[in-house]
């Protein structure tokens, strides 16, 4: 099989390039732009382009499937190449399901937790011996890519995002996985610039639910009011099956689950990971793993790269880092680290860098999100409003958002990073949390000043 990426830098992308040409694929792409570590893991494999760019040259009959990333638009000149010659183009989650059609599917979705609960299945599949193959949206210790794909493997781990599946298919890529497992962890309004009302976001999960095959399963977190609305009008038959928090317990900054009598430290913490965990319990166990085996297997899990990521502690301070940026991960992640840790002064940081939490008028889904915080700032980099042709706004409106009179908010990372160099982390714990950079602050480099 030949196959040709558009776009083969992203994250998906490159991960499925790579893992089609470890099947023995031929594989060949393109990218206007090209960043790390794209080209390193690409380049080891061989199959990093020569120049980036577009060559519609490359397009020829000899192809036998083209897949479309997200990051290309509907004018690419490859993508005008592949459709004048009558290619096959799939998006990435189409062409993961004509892959792994013959295999039991178990799709993660939910606005928030997909990550850490796939992360949760894999990293327990993996101590348990099990032949799985995977797609996730993080790297993983002890992976060494993020998907994985085999003939032999008789089962499928699939992060299930809600976006879109490219520029030419507007389906949610969920919806393209036909799970015969299928977990939802919670619906929180989010991707304003496609489903414009909260409404129009929901029916992407009750769709999601009717795509469960015949005989399937649905896991899903029961402390959710909208997703429990959803879950209880379906009428499609799956099997339902909910989950809540667990027995646990909290000492010295470890959180342990209490079940059967015994007792399991964990190394990752907050009421959204336990939750998580839970669901990543009922699809271990759908897959023939005890209750027991999966806590003893979940005590070495570290967490997933981003997720509540320690930069560096000593004994009074630790620094955490968190892909947080919606509404809801944004409070959840607050309330993990003030509660595990709730004699320590907390210092918050969100940069507000998506589509979403960038629309004014979105600012108020954050209303008392980081109330939980002692000391509550915002960053937004004035090039990201400038870069995504955003109107910008002053700090009265995001304070006025937020609730929050004494939260602190900067548009410039240097002077951000000025007032991060001046706090005091003596019983302090600070957390940085964006799904961008910061500005391009270097984390490791303010953590060795701050806890020197």
């Amino acid at each position: 099989m030949r196959v040709h990426f558009i776009a083969i830098g992203g994250s998906a992308m490159h991960n499925l390039a790579i893992a089609l040409h470890k099947k023995g694929f031929e594989v060949t792409g393109s990218d206007d732009v090209l960043f790390e570590p794209s080209v390193s893991r690409l380049a080891k494999y061989g199959i990093l382009p020569a120049e980036n760019g577009w060559y519609p040259e490359k397009i020829t009959k000899a192809i036998d499937a083209v897949i479309l990333g997200m990051h290309a638009r509907i004018d690419n000149p490859e993508l005008l190449k592949a459709q004048q010659l009558g290619l096959k183009v799939y998006s990435y989650p189409e062409y993961i399901y004509g892959q792994s059609k013959d295999k039991l599917r178990v799709v993660i979705g939910g606005s928030h937790g997909k990550t850490t609960i796939t992360s949760m299945i894999l990293h327990v599949l993996q101590a348990a011996g099990k032949d799985f193959d995977y797609l996730v949206g993080a790297q993983l210790a002890g992976f060494e890519t993020m998907v994985k794909l085999t003939k032999e493997a008789p089962v499928m781990i699939i992060e299930g995002d809600e976006y879109l599946a490219s520029p030419i298919d507007r389906r949610p890529k969920f919806h393209l996985y036909k799970a015969n497992i299928g977990v939802i962890s919670g619906i929180a309004w989010d991707h304003i610039n496609v489903f414009p009302t909260f409404q129009s976001y929901i029916e992407q999960f009750k769709l999601f639910i009717e795509t469960i095959q015949p005989g399937g399963t649905l896991i899903y977190s029961q402390t959710d009011a909208v997703l429990e609305e959803v879950v209880a009008d379906d009428q499609s038959g799956v099997r339902k099956q909910p989950y809540g928090l667990p027995e646990y317990s909290i000492e010295n900054g470890i959180t342990t689950i209490l079940s059967d009598g015994e007792k399991y430290p964990l190394e990752v913490f907050g009421e959204h990971n336990l939750l998580n965990m839970q669901a990543a319990r009922l699809v271990a166990e759908a897959l023939g793993i005890t209750k027991a085996d999966f806590y003893t297997y979940i005590t070495t899990f570290k967490g997933a790269a981003r997720r509540l990521e320690l930069v560096g502690k000593n004994d009074n301070a630790t620094i955490f880092k968190d892909f947080a940026h919606s509404p809801s991960k944004l409070e959840a992640t607050i309330h993990a680290v003030k509660t595990q840790f709730p004699d320590r002064k907390l210092i918050a940081c969100i940069e507000l860098h998506t589509f979403s939490s960038l629309n004014k008028d979105f600012l108020a889904q954050y209303a008392g999100t980081m109330d939980d915080a002692d000391v509550a700032i915002v960053f937004i980099d004035k090039k990201t409003f400038e870069q995504k042709k955003m109107e910008p706004y002053p700090a009265g409106i995001v304070k006025t958002a937020f609730l929050k009179n004494d939260l602190i908010f900067f548009n410039d990372p240097k002077l951000l990073l000025t007032e991060l160099q001046q706090l005091n982390l003596s019983n302090a714990n600070l957390l940085m949390m964006s799904s961008g950079n910061f500005g391009g602050i270097d984390l490791i480099d303010l953590k060795n000043k701050l806890l020197r």
